[in-house]
């Protein structure tokens, strides 16, 4: 994030660089020398020595330049309007990893928690099966399925344990902190839009990707401008004041001032200006195809996303219907081998019926969460400011304020 702010901070002071156009240039110039002259002119002879020196200062303004400084301050402006939606996305897309980070040791963390649970029910299992072994009510098949299946429970929670690490380490890596004492994720839904239809309006109109590409049509057509400004004619002003010592001769002493207009009328230069005319207007087309397919890639992405959030809310209803019944079952299972109508290996597949339930519902409720933190950044919405989060909100514009009217200075505005 700091880094697309900086990206965005540099792009500020192009506009300054470009306003530049509007303002004099002054230079201030001064050189010193020692020249002899010997010699004879006629009958008197010559053998100086001087010291020829002075001082200058000039000033230059343009007065017309074919509109070229107000089309560069305009590309440059939309340059920094569409790096203000680029660091939007980049907001948003960092908010996404961080809730998604967040879920996903949220998840992991309940998993790895069944997973030992399973290994628990497993052991007990497994101590039953071998009792019942020992009075003969079983054989060994019954127990060699039941240590078979702790043993793949156990390979499941070292699985579990290394998926969680790497959730852990994600979290550190988009959040900064080590995750402690997590609360319940929570779905994001008071700013999901109520339908598609609404959805996909909003992200027409509001995602920084879109608005991007328009700003990116906004450039190209400024750079269309510049290049016609080439043949337009070009005015300006110099006025320059000189302080001469020792010019022709020991002693002298010499103030010359000027003030000299000038006008420029380009007639032809080979057909280049006309070229580059031509490629800037293809740029421009270029770039209108791609704001239009930027927008059918957004419309895509905001009806995948809530698809998704409508596909998770359904398999959190029917998982949470899948564990109930599958609890039941597992009770009944138990109930009836206990009589001697299951078997050892029916009561494990009851019990695997029900843990693969259990994670079912966690990755659903999981992806009920993250759906919908992709559907409200899928429309631009996932943002510091219109999520309202409690933490300082950046406003790229104050730095553009500070720095867009700037005459000198070579420290920013943070000091550096």
């Amino acid at each position: 994030m700091n880094a697309n702010r900086a990206a965005v901070r540099s792009l500020d002071e192009y506009v300054a660089q470009a306003k530049a156009g509007y303002r004099p240039t002054v230079s201030l110039d001064a050189d010193i020398g020692l020249a002899r002259t010997k010699g004879q002119v006629q009958t008197i002879g010559i053998n100086n020595v001087t010291r020829p020196g002075g001082a200058g200062l000039t000033v230059n303004q343009t007065l017309f330049n074919g509109f070229r400084t107000d089309n560069e301050t305009r590309r440059r402006e939309s340059d920094v309007l569409g790096g203000r939606e680029s660091l939007r996305d980049a907001e948003m897309n960092t908010l996404y990893l961080a809730a998604q980070s967040y879920m996903s040791v949220l998840s992991d963390t309940a998993n790895l928690e069944l997973r030992r649970n399973n290994v628990e029910v497993l052991e007990e299992q497994l101590r039953q099966t071998r009792d019942r072994f020992n009075v003969g009510e079983v054989t060994r098949t019954d127990v060699a399925q039941a240590e078979a299946r702790l043993a793949g429970a156990r390979s499941e929670v070292s699985g579990a344990e290394a998926t969680l690490r790497a959730s852990i380490g994600n979290y550190r890596r988009y959040i900064g902190v080590e995750p402690r004492q997590l609360a319940p994720g929570r779905p994001l839904d008071r700013f999901v839009p109520p339908n598609l239809d609404a959805a996909i309006n909003v992200g027409l109109k509001e995602h920084p990707r879109i608005l991007s590409a328009l700003h990116a049509v906004d450039t190209a057509e400024a750079l269309v401008k510049l290049a016609e400004g080439a043949l337009y004619p070009t005015a300006g002003l110099q006025g320059s004041v000189q302080q001469r010592y020792d010019n022709q001769f020991p002693g002298d002493n010499a103030v010359s001032a000027s003030i000299v207009g000038r006008l420029s009328i380009p007639l032809y230069e080979g057909g280049q200006t006309y070229s580059q005319i031509r490629q800037a207007k293809e740029v421009v087309g270029q770039r209108r195809i791609e704001a239009e397919s930027t927008r059918d890639e957004i419309r895509s992405t905001i009806v995948n996303a809530w698809g998704q959030l409508e596909a998770a809310k359904a398999q959190v209803i029917a998982s949470q219907a899948q564990v109930q019944a599958n609890e039941v079952a597992l009770n009944g299972v138990r109930e009836e081998a206990r009589v001697g109508q299951r078997t050892t290996l029916d009561v494990l597949n009851a019990q695997q019926e029900l843990l693969n339930a259990r994670t079912n519902l966690i990755i659903a409720q999981r992806n009920r969460v993250i759906f919908s933190y992709l559907v409200v950044q899928s429309v631009g919405r996932l943002t510091v400011r219109y999520t309202a989060l409690p933490v300082a909100v950046y406003s790229p514009k104050e730095h553009f304020d500070q720095v867009k009217d700037l005459w000198y200075g070579v420290r920013t505005p943070d000091g550096r």
